[in-house]
């Protein structure tokens, strides 16, 4: 059994920056819903909302022209179709402008050929999913649970329709209401249409009784949902009354045409005892014509567009499959059909699914709703009948073998054996026909062949009386036992063919699962996959993965695809990879598109996505679907798989370099650590010896020495801090300091280096004392302070400041140096990064023992560059401040 969110209650994409949408309801055209729309709208623009028209159909109305001055208008989009230029909405210009509100008219349009989707609503749901606000009309009759009840008032059949669902998600529905008078004396002044259009539409369409009766429907529809409102208040509100009803209704469907009318009466019914519902489908052994299966994904797909949960199970017995499933959803109330067909056959058959229902179902209320039979419907139907039905070929064929037994029984076999070796003959063939046959030519031949045996051969011959009771008795026993043992030798086929295509699929699927155990590597995994869809489906596949650096979905397909999309198709696959939803061939998003397109969703992430282009298909069977979503979703699991252990193997690396470097690290500046201290106490003793001495030139060279050796000092002191951070051996000293003395002690440091003269410190007089490691502070600073003098030319001045911002102490080091490039803010902290502009020397490690220090007090460091060009670098760090004793 599998069940299915309802599509009404599924939350929205980005829910948080979901736009809002209002719907501006009226009973039928001309109340005023545009003119009132536009309104509204001009009120938004007046406040300073950005407002757009992204499509408005005045039909030629003066004053609805008029409101729309002074709103910027969106202009519509082109469309080719067989040679005549259509327009509609253009979505992607209305997606790139971003407004606040978009005024999108008649929601329930269709869009023409080419468009992304196939109706107007799925723009504004795309619209609503990126964040703009949504203005739009709609009229009751193309609601689409009330869609058979407008026909049955009106006599017109609504093609275009918007799901319920639609208008639960609006945010606010204002009714825009006209009395039934006062609409017809419009529609006769020619505000509706204009001509004799208006005429006939006051003859039929715009009767006063049609329209009372809309108006009725709108008004209660409304009423239905502010009171869904008030409920949903209450509920927030923790406020008493009553709650949500406890019943749990529940729709059997099928692949007959009339589900779609008990799927909408359903859903009236649970909209008005605001319980919830859901729509029970029984696949059964017997294969579906391609016909059925059509109606069975219309149906299935009209439920979950109206709020359903789909719930679809597996059995022969339909009516304990119903019931088993209702009892395990917890269902009160079950909604079924009046049973159709002939008495005889209900009998034969033991009984129409209702009455098995009501006898096995004590525990659930049925109820059981007549469906009104179009008398069109059924007449296009009967002329349709000899090319849709596909027994058409089989009732030749079982004519053709009743004829060929009835030949040899009367030219061969009469006189020489009695009437009844023909009456097995007859049965033998019943029985053998019922294994090629349907159900339906079956109770043909054995009607016929009944028939055919009582005329030719049971006495008297040639006529229709029987001369004993025990011929009658035959006769009788004869179609009775021809009809069930053909029915059930037709159930074992139905049975045999539906297991055969069951084991075909589970075949499949173990192939594919076993290919994907044996392979080493992703290119090999994708390549079984690919080749599995393209044996079973008889498809090509393209196969597009997002990249590792940007997880941004790549335009070049996978080596192992058999076909490569144009922009065109790419752009379909990337909208199917942006909304995480199936879109192309056989869906209601680009329909259009040569192929579908199926992205590769993890509980984690979106992947990639999947092309299939079938090569002779026209339709995608419910089965197949189900079983290509499998594939996909194993193609998603292996490539998650791969990926991980690309990132496990390149973390085990990084970790063992790691490793290597920290302890590289260590050894080297404990090495050098020695020799260093070697050298200074030598330069000491040197520089004495020389100044008694008075050797030429022996002064100069001895401070260049010394340079170098504090240079070199400072490296290894750098590795040195750098190995205690990473392992975390950095306590920090906490002391009472002032900040003016902390910056006075950096620069008296570095004064070898850079002039006291060329450092300008700036310090609030009345600023306290801080607590912090004065040692640390002093270190972080001194590399600050450094890097600014090599990045800036010489002599140009350099600014430290310290601060107080609340409990954080805020210290600046300014320079006018090169300043950082474009992302470098963070880049300059990592370890050993050396920008494009660095100059030769440096080991790049100052910045990043900086930022460990400025850490270790629990504060932060950020970088910016300057508006009149060098950088500054700020360091945060929460302190303790003293505070004045009082006297």
């Amino acid at each position: 059994m599998r069940a299915e969110q309802p599509a009404g209650d599924r939350p929205p994409a980005q829910a948080s920056n979901r736009g809002q949408l209002r719907i501006f309801f009226g009973m039928c055209p001309g109340v005023g819903k545009t003119y009132a729309m536009l309104r509204a709208a001009q009120q938004r623009r007046d406040d300073g909302m950005d407002v757009v028209v992204a499509i408005v159909e005045t039909h030629g109305r003066a004053e609805t022209e008029a409101l729309i001055a002074g709103l910027p208008v969106i202009p519509r989009k082109q469309l080719d179709h067989r040679g005549v230029t259509l327009t509609e909405m253009d979505l992607d210009a209305v997606l790139a402008r971003r407004p606040k509100l978009a005024l999108v008219d008649e929601l329930a349009h269709t869009n023409a050929p080419g468009s992304r989707h196939p109706k107007r609503y799925q723009d504004v749901l795309e619209l609503l999913d990126a964040g703009i606000d949504v203005y739009t009309t709609l009229n009751v009759q193309h609601l689409e649970s009330r869609v058979d009840v407008v026909g049955r008032i009106t006599g017109v059949t609504v093609r275009e329709t918007v799901p319920d669902s639609v208008l639960d998600q609006a945010t606010e529905i204002e009714l825009i209401d006209l009395t039934p008078e006062r609409l017809r004396r419009r529609l006769s002044e020619g505000k509706v249409y204009t001509g004799d259009r208006a005429d006939a539409a006051a003859q039929n369409f715009f009767r006063e009784e049609n329209l009372t009766a809309l108006r009725e429907m709108a008004l209660r529809c409304t009423a239905e949902h502010v009171d869904q409102e008030l409920r949903d208040v209450m509920r927030a509100k923790r406020i008493g009354g009553s709650w949500q009803s406890s019943q749990r209704l529940a729709v059997a469907i099928g692949v007959s045409p009339f589900s779609s009318f008990l799927i909408r009466s359903t859903r009236r019914m649970a909209t008005a005892m605001d319980a919830p519902w859901l729509a029970i489908y029984v696949e059964t052994p017997r294969p579906l014509s391609e016909e059925e299966q059509v109606r069975l994904t219309k149906n299935l797909s009209l439920a979950r567009q109206l709020g359903a949960e789909v719930v679809i199970t597996r059995g022969e017995d339909v009516a304990g499959a119903v019931l088993a499933a209702a009892r395990e959803q917890h269902v009160t109330q079950l909604v079924v059909g009046r049973p159709g067909g002939f008495f005889i056959q209900r009998l034969l058959s033991g009984g129409s699914l209702v009455d098995r229902l009501i006898r096995r179902g004590k525990d659930v209320d049925i109820h059981l709703l007549h469906v009104e039979r179009d008398p069109a419907r059924q007449a296009r139907a009967m002329q349709a009948w000899p090319e849709s039905w596909p027994v058409k070929r089989e009732l030749f064929l079982c004519l053709g073998v009743i004829s060929v037994i009835t030949l040899v029984s009367v030219w061969w076999l009469k006189g020489t054996v009695e009437y009844r070796t023909a009456g097995l003959l007859y049965l033998l063939a019943v029985i053998f026909l019922a294994r090629v046959v349907h159900l339906r030519a079956v109770l043909f031949t054995a009607l016929v062949s009944a028939l055919i045996w009582f005329f030719l051969f049971i006495p008297p011959t040639l006529t229709f009386r029987i001369g004993g009771f025990h011929d009658t008795l035959m006769l009788v026993m004869y179609f009775v036992v021809a009809w069930s043992v053909g029915r059930i030798t037709s159930r074992m086929r139905s049975r045999e063919i539906a297991e055969r295509m069951r084991e075909q699929r589970t075949q499949a699927l173990n192939r594919l699962l076993e290919g994907i155990a044996a392979t080493t590597s992703l290119a090999d995994g994708l390549r079984c996959v690919a080749s599995e869809i393209e044996a079973v489906f008889h498809a090509r596949v393209a196969i597009l993965l997002t990249s590792t650096e940007d997880q941004r979905l790549d335009s070049t397909p996978q080596q192992v695809s058999t076909f490569s999309p144009d922009a065109h198709e790419t752009g379909v696959a990337v909208w199917a990879f942006d909304r995480r939803q199936v879109a192309g061939r056989f869906t209601d998003t680009l329909p259009n598109a040569a192929a579908m397109y199926l992205p590769l969703t993890t509980s984690n992430a979106c992947l990639g996505v999947m092309g299939v282009q079938f090569i002779d298909r026209t339709r995608l069977r419910l089965d197949e679907r189900d079983l290509l979503e499998t594939f996909v979703s194993q193609m998603a699991a292996l490539v998650e798989r791969y990926r991980l252990m690309d990132n496990a193997s390149q973390s085990r690396l990084a970790m063992e370099s790691e490793r290597l470097h920290r302890t590289l690290l260590d050894s080297v500046s404990h090495e050098l650590k020695t020799p260093l201290a070697v050298i200074t106490a030598a330069t000491e003793g040197l520089d004495v010896q020389l100044a008694e001495a008075n050797v030429p030139l022996g002064k100069t060279f001895l401070d260049e020495i010394k340079q170098a050796n504090q240079r070199l000092s400072r490296v290894v002191g750098n590795l040195l801090d750098m190995t205690r951070i990473e392992m975390g051996r950095l306590p920090l000293n906490l002391e009472w300091c002032e900040p003016a003395e902390l910056l006075h002690a950096v620069v008296e440091q570095l004064s070898n280096e850079i002039p006291v003269e060329r450092v300008q410190i700036l310090v609030p007089e009345s600023m306290p004392l801080v607590r912090l490691d004065p040692g640390l502070m002093e270190q972080a600073l001194c590399n600050l302070l450094s890097n600014a003098a090599v990045y800036s030319p010489a002599g140009s001045p350099i600014r430290l400041t310290a601060q107080l911002d609340a409990q954080t102490l805020l210290l600046r080091v300014t320079d006018h140096g090169i300043g950082l490039g474009p992302g470098e803010e963070k880049k300059v902290f990592e370890k050993f990064y050396r920008g494009p502009k660095a100059r030769p020397g440096g080991t790049g490690l100052g910045l990043s023992i900086v930022q460990g220090f400025v850490r270790a007090h629990n504060g932060g460091i950020s970088a910016e560059n300057n508006p009149d060009g060098g950088a500054t670098f700020t360091i945060r760090v929460p302190v303790e401040i003293e505070t004045p004793k009082t006297a």
